[in-house]
C-alpha cells in the first residue's frame, strides 16, 4: 500500500499503443469526465480503476453501484485469465492486489448504511421533478412550501408534507394571496403522487438522521480516500426518478456547503454517476439549466463529476462541453442513425494523425478505450488508443458475508441505523387540530380555492393556468436563495 506522502500525481488509465502510461494530471481531476461504451465493453472495470486511483491519492469517492459488482472494491483482487494477461502485458504496472477502504449505503438500509435526506433540504423544485408535476401542481407545491417556511413547519418526511396539504385544504385562508394556487384538484393530485412514491418504497429516502456530507469526506486511517458506494441495483429499476433526484440533490448540497478551494493539487471528491442519462431524461428545463450551471461551477469547490453511460449523446451538449477526461469504450452501429451518432462521438476527440478515430472506435475490444485527456494547461490532448489497466481490487461482487462484515466494522455503524422522528409538521399540525374545536363547514361556504379549481374545466382554464405559472415563478423567486436555492429551496435543519 502506498504511503500517503507518496501519492501519485497522475490518474493513470492504462497503456497507450506504444506501451507508455496514459492518464491525466490529478490536479485536473475536478474538470469532470465521461466513461462511455456499449454494454459489456468494460465501463464498470474502468470506473473501478479510476475510483481506486482517486482513493490511492487521498481523494474521497462517491459512486452508484448499479449492477452490484462495484463493491468488489472492498476486497483484494485475484487476477486470472485475461486479467492476468493484461497485467503481464504492461511492464510498468505496479499491480499489488489490495482492498480499498469502502463504505456501503442503501436507501432501504438493507445492504448498507441507511441513506436519507429531508424534504426541506430537497426543496420544491427537485421534489416537483421527482413527482413529475404539471405547472399548476408545481405552483401548489411552491405555495405549500411557502407556508411551511413562513410558519416554521419542518418538512422532514412524506407524512409531514401530506399533513401540511390536508391542513391547507381544510384552512385555505392560511394561503392568503396564494389561495388560488392550491385547488382541490391540485391537492388531490399531489396526494396521489406522494402515494405513488410510497408504493415505490421511496419514503425510506426521506427522514432523519439525514446524510452528513462530512462523513463522505473523512479519509481512512491510512490516509486513502474512502470510496462510498450506493447500492442502486434495486433503486434504478424500481424507482429511477428517485435515484436521479437523489444524485441531483447530492450535487446541489455539495455546491452549497463546500467552500471555494481555488487551484489545488487534487480534488476533494470525485462523483461517479452511472446510468447518467437518468439525470436528464424528463428533467424540467429550469432544473436542467441549473444542473448545467452547477456542473460548470462546482469544480471550483474541488468536486469532479464523472458521468457513466452508453453514449455521449445521452448528455446535453452544454454538459459534454465541460468534460475533461473522456474514456470511450467500443460502440456498434447497425442503423444509419447509429452510424451518425458514432461519427459524432469520434468527432468529439482531438484527432490523432496515427489512426482514424472512427475506425478504431468500432474495432475496440473489451477493456480497450479511446482516451482523451487534458494537457497541463487545460487544452485537449490528441486521442489515444489505450489498454485499460486492471484494478487491484476484486473484479466482481462481495459475498453477503463480506458485505455484512464491512457494514458492521464501518466507523459509521450505528450512526444512521435508527430512524429519528422528531417534532415536525405532522406532529405540530396534529397538535393544533387537537387544540381547536371542530368548526363544521357549511355547504354554501365554498372556498375560493375550490371555485378556482372549477375554472380549469372551462373556457377560462388556459388564462388561469397562465396566471398560476406566473405565480409559481414569483413564489420560486421568493423561495430561491441564489443558484443552489433554485435546486433545493430554502434550507431548514
Amino acid at each position: 500500500m502506498s504511503d500517503i506522502k507518496q501519492q501519485p500525481s497522475r490518474l493513470i488509465v492504462g497503456a497507450s499503443t506504444d506501451g507508455q502510461p496514459l492518464g491525466q494530471e490529478l490536479r485536473l481531476g475536478n474538470r469532470h469526465g465521461l466513461i462511455a461504451g456499449a454494454t459489456g465493453t468494460g465501463k464498470t472495470v474502468t470506473l473501478q480503476r479510476l475510483a481506486e486511483a482517486f482513493s490511492e491519492a487521498g481523494v474521497a469517492v462517491f459512486a452508484a453501484d448499479i449492477k452490484g459488482d462495484l463493491c468488489g472494491l472492498g476486497a483484494a483482487g485475484e487476477p486470472t485469465g485475461a486479467i492476468a494477461e493484461r497485467i503481464a502485458s504492461i511492464p510498468w504496472l505496479d499491480h499489488r492486489p489490495q482492498a480499498c477502504p469502502i463504505r456501503l449505503w442503501d436507501v432501504h438500509g438493507q445492504s448498507g448504511h441507511p441513506l436519507r435526506t429531508t424534504l426541506s433540504e430537497m426543496g420544491p423544485l427537485l421534489l416537483g421533478s421527482l413527482l413529475e408535476l404539471t405547472d399548476s401542481q408545481q405552483a401548489a407545491l411552491y405555495a405549500a412550501f411557502k407556508v411551511a417556511d413562513r410558519e416554521g413547519l419542518l418538512l422532514l418526511d412524506l407524512k409531514d408534507l401530506k399533513a401540511l396539504l390536508n391542513h391547507l385544504k381544510e384552512n385555505p385562508a392560511i394561503l392568503g394571496e396564494d389561495s388560488a394556487l392550491l385547488t382541490t384538484g391540485s391537492t388531490q393530485a399531489l396526494q396521489r403522487r406522494l402515494a405513488g412514491l410510497e408504493q415505490q418504497g421511496a419514503e425510506a429516502l426521506f427522514g432523519e438522521p439525514a446524510l452528513q456530507l462530512q462523513d463522505l469526506l473523512q479519509p481512512a486511517a491510512d490516509g486513502r480516500g474512502v470510496i462510498h458506494l450506493l447500492d442502486a441495483s434495486r433503486l434504478v429499476h424500481e424507482a429511477p426518478k428517485v435515484y436521479a433526484t437523489f444524485l441531483l440533490w447530492l450535487l446541489a448540497e455539495l455546491f452549497e456547503q463546500l467552500p471555494e478551494r481555488g487551484d489545488a493539487d487534487k480534488p476533494l471528491l470525485a462523483l461517479f454517476f452511472d446510468e447518467a442519462h437518468l439525470l436528464f431524461t424528463g428533467t424540467p428545463k429550469a432544473l436542467q439549466d441549473r444542473l448545467e450551471q452547477v456542473v460548470r461551477l462546482i469544480r471550483s469547490k474541488g468536486v469532479g463529476v464523472y458521468f457513466v453511460t452508453q453514449s455521449p449523446s445521452d448528455l446535453p451538449d452544454a454538459v459534454l462541453a465541460q468534460l475533461g477526461l473522456r474514456i470511450q469504450h467500443g460502440l456498434r452501429a447497425f442503423t444509419a442513425k447509429e452510424q451518425r451518432s458514432l461519427k459524432a462521438v469520434a468527432d468529439g476527440f482531438r484527432p490523432n494523425p496515427q489512426f482514424d478515430t472512427l475506425s478504431v472506435l468500432i474495432e475496440l475490444g473489451t477493456g480497450e478505450a479511446l482516451v482523451g485527456t487534458l494537457h497541463s494547461n487545460g487544452t485537449p490532448a490528441m486521442v489515444q488508443r489505450v489498454a485499460v489497466a486492471p484494478p487491484q481490487s476484486r473484479i466482481g461482487p462481495l459475498t453477503a458475508g463480506e458485505r455484512s462484515a464491512l457494514i458492521a466494522q464501518s466507523p459509521l455503524a450505528g450512526r444512521y441505523d435508527q430512524a429519528i422522528d422528531r417534532e415536525s409538521a405532522y406532529e405540530m399540525l396534529t397538535q393544533r387540530k387537537a387544540d381547536l374545536p371542530e368548526q363544521p363547514r357549511e355547504a354554501s361556504e365554498e372556498s375560493f380555492a375550490d371555485k378556482a379549481g372549477d375554472f380549469f374545466s372551462g373556457a377560462a382554464g388556459q388564462a388561469l393556468k397562465s396566471g398560476l405559472r406566473q405565480a409559481a415563478n414569483q413564489l420560486g423567486r421568493e423561495l430561491v436563495r441564489g443558484l443552489l436555492g433554485s435546486l433545493t429551496g430554502k434550507r431548514r435543519r
